[in-house]
């Protein structure tokens, strides 16, 4: 026998969660454990969507398998709890709730993190096919509506929506969901209500409000949706009411902090939920002794979320005591700070500011040491210390900067921008957070944002499930590993893009090496450059081969314009800040407690909502100003605009000649890009506008007649690859040849020279092209056997350049002729077929095979016995 069952005091989400699992188990029978809220009890009443049994009415020894839905907690199934231990029962579970040590273990899981569990079972359904009533689609509506606040929470995930939308066009009704969720208070509840707002008593705790309400009332009911109500009347963080109730208290907890976790504080009570709403019962305690132990439960609970080590920058750049105050103005300048630990012995010793290095060396006192004009009594913190505490040192202090100190060492840094995002973050969750949200993807996030469900549903499994390796060995190496670059970019952006990069604040090259080991996978090292490659087979969509690049979280600074970075070990802030454009400075979190959280510190989130490219400073193009092709190529490809500030320091670099100091190669590189990832007409075009050709020669430019060859090229290569022949040819040096067309042999010659390609790639590229010139040149449409033979042994790229350049029809029907058909002719007979005839092998074949081809050619010869018959007369002409 299969029974079906969920919490006591079932909701609408487990009713219907109950109801609609039968479609899976038909042959189960649902039992509820206890009883039901008092709209679920009237909806069962009306519209009686499915039998249910009592508790008694089972014969528990006859119970084979228990499905539970809604809860994984035993001592939220009543009576049925018994069951769990009973050998021989298979036990499955579907919830949503959050992991607890206690939960309940199944042969089979099904556990998400969404909104409902109706949310769950819907996607099940629909996947396999299972059709559903218009009833029953309304009362899984009932379920998710009623879990999600009518899809208000901030719990609500895209999943939800889909399946409310699936649920709308399987017939729910809506007029019903509102019905049975409107809440009308009775006399009672109303006297109840005023007893709690009477008694509200207010608790403070970490700067959160807290207020505990007590009331009486006599038999049972549901009085959860007053806890709401206080909510929305208090400005207040959490809620928590006790209700006397005959012979116990039930306690009802709720909260908007992440702070303020409710299933943890009512745990002590063996009470459970969400952190965000919680329930307990008390029997055989005083309202006294309750809230006494209900308070020292919440002072042990209730920490500050953040602390120091969380908002802090790590590593940080240090000077050494008896350095000069010069030699500090030129690291500042260096690395783009404004203040300076200095360390002696590689001990924190103090702190020196901008403002008095600039003021010391207007004195004169280029040579003095740094430790004489240091702050040497600065307050420090430790990575534990609360960040409301290194809040007020900065405000009480006017201390801008906060050194974190592990014994007599520097851990890391607190800066004013660093206490102000944690601000900011905090003012969005507030905004954001609602009842029945879950901690997990809201804690410690960077703008309030957690995308592991994302990452969930566009990765492939296999990458998926290494990344959550990758937190787990982060973890017990104690260092910080983040997922950065295109693959965070795209996939916000819902595009797929598997090229995976990984940075870790610590050693990525061990880093890289166990967690090789781990997975069973092979690592390239790259000692000189402290990065890693991890191989892992068969892990891509289609099975072909993986490759994760591991890097150490690095900054760089430029010793001169458009050179090669100097590169050292930094904090995956720096590590960001170096990167060339704000939408590519995203980064995930994978560490497991944080798995997930979205880490955006220079706002790309708002340039991909607004579909724009921004650089990250002023000095960005002067430093490396291959970046300009770079933006020019991100915005054909994603259809985004530049920022005029962003066009304005292209062209600055421009007119300072900056471009002239550019190594060709890089520039290079950023061309053949553009050739494969974007539309590379409109992207020439734009490069044209900015007069970034002619830093690859000075008489390049786009001009209309090298549109108008472009457009023809692209035309012929999307025919060509029309034709399916699986035949590979370089596109980007058909694109090269197109675009340098105005250019006579020497300038061309001078421009591949400035690109720095490959001699052989530059001895290719003329060749071509002085192929196709000739092609074009000797070209005869009306003659097969002088089409096949003067393009026969061309290379693809020659005969492609000159079918988009001929601008005669006839000709170009003529090259098309070729590449359809005439190159494919062959003669059928082979030697022996000569021999068999009696024809000795020497020079002969040659000349009967090339006259059959030219037959061939002219259609003169369709089968193996008019060649044969053929070459006998060739012979007998001999």
């Amino acid at each position: 026998m299969d029974i079906i069952t969920t919490h006591l005091n079932a909701d609408f989400d487990a009713l219907a969660s109950a109801v609609a699992i039968k479609k899976l188990y038909p042959d189960a029978v649902i039992v509820m454990p206890g009883a039901m809220e008092k709209k679920v009890k009237e909806f069962v009443e009306l519209f009686l969507p499915s039998e249910i049994k009592k508790f008694k009415e089972i014969p528990l020894e006859q119970v084979k398998r228990l499905i539970i839905v809604d809860t994984k907690h035993p001592d939220r199934i009543g009576p049925l709890k018994t069951l769990i231990s009973e050998q021989g029962v298979k036990i499955h579970i579907y919830d949503h709730h959050p992991v607890t040590k206690d939960d309940i273990k199944g042969e089979l899981e099904v556990i998400e993190n969404v909104g409902a569990v109706s949310t769950i079972i819907t996607g099940i359904l629909q996947k396999k096919k299972l059709l559903i009533t218009p009833m029953e689609a309304t009362l899984l509506c009932l379920g998710i509506y009623q879990e999600t606040g009518s899809l208000l929470f901030s719990t609500t995930t895209s999943k939800d929506l889909i399946a409310a939308a699936y649920l709308l066009k399987r017939g729910a009704n809506l007029n019903i969901v509102s019905d049975f969720l409107k809440v009308e208070m009775s006399k009672e509840e109303i006297s109840l209500l005023n007893e709690l707002v009477g008694s509200l008593k207010e608790v403070i705790l970490q700067d959160k409000k807290i207020k505990i309400a007590k009331g009486n009332m006599e038999g049972f009911g549901d009085v959860a949706h007053l806890a709401h109500t206080i909510m929305d009347m208090e400005d207040i963080d959490a809620i928590f009411m006790l209700v006397g109730m005959a012979d116990k208290i039930l306690v009802v907890a709720r909260s908007k902090a992440p702070e303020v976790d409710v299933a943890q504080i009512l745990s002590e009570f063996g009470g459970g939920g969400h952190p965000a709403a919680a329930s307990a019962t008390i029997k055989d305690m005083p309202f006294e002794i309750a809230e006494e132990r209900l308070e020292a439960s919440l002072k042990r609970h209730v920490k500050p979320m953040k602390f120091a080590a969380d908002v802090m920058t790590s590593p940080v750049i240090v000077l050494d005591w008896a350095r000069t105050i010069k030699d500090a103005e030129d690291m500042m300048t260096k690395y783009g700070v404004n203040v300076l630990p200095i360390v002696k012995n590689n001990k924190y010793a103090g702190i020196l500011t901008r403002e008095v290095v600039e003021k010391a060396l207007f004195h004169g006192f280029h040579k003095s040491k740094c430790i004489d004009f240091s702050t040497i009594d600065a307050a420090t913190v430790v990575t534990s210390t609360p960040i409301e505490e290194v809040e007020a040192i900065m405000i009480e202090q006017n201390q801008r900067f906060v050194p974190v100190l592990n014994g007599e060492m520097i851990e890391g840094a607190i800066t004013r921008t660093d206490i102000m995002r944690a601000l900011y973050e905090d003012l969005l969750r507030k905004s954001r957070v609602s009842i029945g949200e879950s901690t997990k993807s809201k804690a410690l996030n960077r703008f309030d944002r957690n995308v592991a469900a994302m990452m969930k549903d566009q990765l492939p499994d296999s990458l998926y499930q290494m990344l959550l390796r990758a937190g787990e060995t982060a973890d017990a190496m104690g260092v910080g590993v983040y997922l950065v670059g295109g693959c965070v970019r795209d996939l916000l952006r819902r595009e797929e893009n598997f090229d995976i990069d990984i940075v870790v604040e610590g050693d990525g090259i061990e880093f890289a090496k166990k967690l090789s080991q781990q997975i069973g996978a092979k690592v390239l090292t790259h000692n000189r450059f402290g990065t890693a490659s991890v191989i892992i087979s068969s892990a891509g969509k289609k099975g072909e081969s993986l490759r994760i690049d591991i890097a150490t979280s690095r900054t760089e600074y430029y010793e001169s314009p458009a050179t090669l970075p100097k590169v050292e070990i930094s904090s995956i802030k720096k590590d960001l800040y170096r990167r060339d454009f704000t939408i590519n400075t995203l980064a995930v979190k994978l560490n497991k407690k944080y798995f997930g959280l979205l880490i955006d510190f220079f706002g790309g989130q708002r340039d991909l909502k607004d579909k724009q490219i921004r650089v990250l400073h002023n000095l960005s193009f002067v430093e490396d100003p291959t970046r300009a092709f770079r933006a020019i190529r991100f915005s054909e490809r994603f259809g985004f605009k530049l920022t005029k500030h962003t066009e304005n320091l292209i062209k600055l670099a421009i007119k300072m000649d900056i471009f002239e100091k550019l190594s060709g190669s890089r520039i290079y590189d950023e061309i053949v890009l553009i050739f494969k990832e974007t539309n590379p007409i409109k992207a020439l075009k734009r490069l044209g506008d900015y007069n970034l050709l002619n830093v690859i020669h000075k008489k390049l430019s786009f001009t209309p007649a090298i549109e108008n060859l472009l457009v023809a090229v692209h035309e012929t290569m999307i025919w060509f690859d029309l034709l399916f022949l699986d035949e590979k040819y370089d596109k980007a040096i058909i694109y090269i040849m197109a675009l340098m067309d105005n250019l006579k042999h020497e300038e061309m010659k001078e421009a591949l020279t400035r690109l720095m390609v490959s001699k052989q790639t530059e001895e290719k590229i003329i060749q071509d092209r002085y192929s196709s010139q000739e092609i074009l040149k000797r070209l005869n449409p009306d003659n097969p056997i002088e089409i096949y033979h003067l393009l026969a042994g061309r290379t693809m790229e020659a005969i492609l350049l000159a079918m988009a350049s001929c601008k005669h029809n006839e000709k170009k029907k003529a090259i098309s002729q070729f590449l359809v058909e005439l190159r494919t002719i062959k003669p059928i007979i082979k030697g022996k077929d000569l021999i068999d005839i009696g024809i000795h092998p020497g020079p002969i074949f040659s000349e009967i095979f090339s006259k059959i081809l030219d037959e061939k050619l002219l259609k003169r010869l369709r089968t193996k016995e008019e060649e044969v018959e053929f070459a006998r007369k060739i012979v007998a002409l001999s």
